[in-house]
């Protein structure tokens, strides 16, 4: 119970009819500089919150002339007795110290310093716990709320013997005390709190800030945030998929060495847009020259045998030689027929997106090699490679944006025609390869660009979204400990 300090507490007797204002200012004179100075040194000079208690019990007994001077500090509800003067062992004065802890509850809880027996004139106050220390064989006691920081942490209390008094001056020159040491204290007894005690301190100062009066601007930030915190897990807000994407030809052709052979030459690169049927690249074709000239000169020779052989009449002769001319020319054929694949030609209008052969002329090249792929130029389908664990996110159907590195302020729409049911690895993660139709085409698209792709799934809470992702992770975790 850290009850909220009086705004006159520090000269609450002032106002009263048995402490004046220069009676008052008369008291903290003659305390002085240096009498200060001291309570703070012995208090200063303690290890603990405990000693430092101690010490304070023992100079206000000695500066006031108490014959005991007991200080108690706040804890939960209620105040309890921490220090008495003179004494380390409290099981002696358990029964008083109960007494004394109800009496300083009642000045703490009323916010003001309680004289008993009070002087004619004075306040009333509330001073039942008073009344039962004073039958304890003590003729006056008073109680001094200690002040830290605008709360009331404690209370300090000094009980006198039959003959002796506790004038106001006394009073306020302990209210004076009280008020310079008790923010030590308060460090002091902070600093020995574990890291809940503290947490819960905090908490609770918050809590007085929020439901307390004044503190409008901390209210306002906090509603702000609270208001920010219940939409940050309630709102739904659009979740997408996002994933890298790239951009291919609708239709992939590719183009193959038809034959064992050198590469003689080649007349486009990458990106190069091509016409159906134009020459790319050419193979050497020397040995299938000379193999058309030898089957052109032995069809020759053959015509002009059978052609004598018609011209004698000689009919066996005549069919001999036309069934090897007939040969010769089919073989003629094949020749022209290889030596017309030597040429490798576009199969349709487009682009070509691989296949850099300039720095391959004069090299060997086998049947079956990949020289070139060719894809159209107008016609595209989007790849979107989703993570493994963003997968079941996505369904056939689901429309997605795309920007490309290329075009990053131009925004593609897209969707989902096809889902790869097979996993890929590369790069160290796991991804599914999800087919996208882009809607709208351009000629400022090319197939191998790249960017991001986003996938609508549906709506969730932002909370969700930041941190799904993480949750997931740790439930996996946790699964693969056995738990």
């Amino acid at each position: 119970m850290n009850a909220p300090a009086d705004s006159a507490l520090l000269d609450a007797l002032q106002d009263s009819p048995q402490v004046s204002p220069a009676e008052s200012a008369l008291t903290i004179r003659r305390m002085g500089a240096s009498t200060v100075l001291q309570v703070h040194v012995a208090v200063l000079s303690q290890a603990g919150f405990a000693a430092a208690a101690t010490a304070f019990a023992n100079e206000m007994a000695r500066h006031f002339g108490a014959a005991r001077a007991y200080v108690g500090w706040v804890e939960g509800a209620s105040a309890s007795i921490v220090a008495i003067s003179g004494e380390v062992d409290f099981k002696r004065h358990a029964n008083l110290c109960r007494i004394a802890a109800a009496a300083m509850d009642e000045a703490i809880e009323q916010g003001v310093s309680i004289v008993h027996p009070a002087a004619p004139g004075e306040r009333p106050r509330v001073i039942l716990a008073h009344t039962e220390v004073t039958r304890r064989g003590v003729a006056r006691v008073a109680t001094i709320p200690l002040v830290s920081n605008k709360r009331i942490v404690g209370a300090a209390m000094l009980m006198y013997e039959a003959d002796a008094s506790s004038g106001a001056g006394v009073i306020a020159g302990g209210e004076q005390l009280a008020s310079l040491v008790a923010p030590v204290l308060e460090l002091k007894r902070d600093a020995e709190r574990s890291w809940p005690g503290r947490l819960w301190l905090a908490t609770r100062a918050l809590g007085g800030h929020l439901w307390g009066p004044g503190h409008v601007a901390f209210k306002a930030v906090t509603v702000m945030l609270l208001v920010a915190v219940v939409a940050l897990f309630l709102w739904p807000v659009d979740y997408r998929v996002s994933a890298p994407a790239r951009l291919e030809g609708e239709i992939q052709r590719v183009l193959v060495a038809p034959a064992d052979g050198y590469l003689r030459d080649a007349q486009v690169k990458p990106g190069d847009a091509v016409k159906a049927d134009q020459v790319l690249a050419e193979l050497a074709d020397q040995e299938l020259e000379q193999e058309r000239r030898r089957w052109a000169s032995e069809l020759a020779q053959f015509e002009n045998g059978y052609r004598g052989a018609l011209a004698k009449g000689d009919r066996m002769e005549y069919a001999v030689n036309l069934g090897k001319a007939e040969s010769a020319r089919a073989q003629l054929a094949m020749v022209d027929q290889r030596m017309g694949r030597s040429r490798i030609r576009a199969p349709f209008d487009g682009v070509v997106i691989k296949g850099d052969l300039s720095q391959m002329l004069g090299a060997p090249v086998r049947r079956g090699d990949v020289l070139l792929t060719v894809a159209p130029a107008d016609a595209f389908r989007l790849i979107v490679e989703v993570d493994e664990r963003e997968i079941n996110a996505v369904a056939l159907g689901s429309t997605g944006a795309l920007a490309l590195a290329a075009l990053p302020s131009t925004t593609l729409r897209f969707e989902v025609v096809r889902i790869t049911p097979v996993a890929t690895a590369r790069d160290g993660r796991n991804f599914y390869e999800v087919e996208g139709r882009i809607s709208a085409q351009g000629a400022a698209l090319r197939p191998g660009l790249q960017g991001v792709a986003k996938i609508a799934a549906g709506q969730r809470s932002t909370a969700w979204i930041w941190g799904h992702r993480f949750f997931d992770w740790v439930r996996l975790s946790l699964w693969s400990l056995g738990y």
